[in-house]
């Protein structure tokens, strides 16, 4: 739900809290001394515009974002973050699992294989103590 006086960067603040909690904070958090304006973009484009569009459900936003990154083969650490942010949206771990097997015919075997391991470190460190 958008407000109508809601910046971009403001909608892309909560869309990131929702997907991610306080996990994409420290991504912005991270970015401040090396390069803060490409904090402020990565809140306003992807999460301020893309994300918050109406039409797709942020679950399924984030299988879609999921299968983009094991495909890619070379985003391990942004999967894993958004593995995470499925399962905070509501995906299960067996659509997370057959997503990601789902892939080996588009992608190859090679990236579904990295993406299943990556999702299998997401799942232990959900698991609890």
């Amino acid at each position: 739900m958008t407000t109508r006086n809601e910046t971009r960067l403001e909608r892309g603040k909560r869309q990131l809290a929702r997907i991610d909690g306080e996990g994409g904070q420290r991504v912005i958090e991270a970015l401040a001394d090396i390069a803060p304006d490409f904090a402020t973009y990565l809140l306003e484009f992807p999460f301020g515009d893309i994300y918050s569009r109406p039409g797709l459900p942020l679950r399924d936003r984030e299988l879609a974002t999921i299968s983009a990154l094991a495909a890619m083969g070379n985003a391990e650490p942004q999967l894993k973050v958004h593995i995470q942010a499925g399962l905070n949206t509501g995906l299960s771990r067996q659509e997370i699992v057959e997503t990601l097997m789902h892939i080996s015919v588009y992608a190859g075997f090679p990236a579904a294989l990295n993406g299943l391991f990556a999702a299998k470190e997401v799942f232990a460190a959900a698991e609890p103590s």
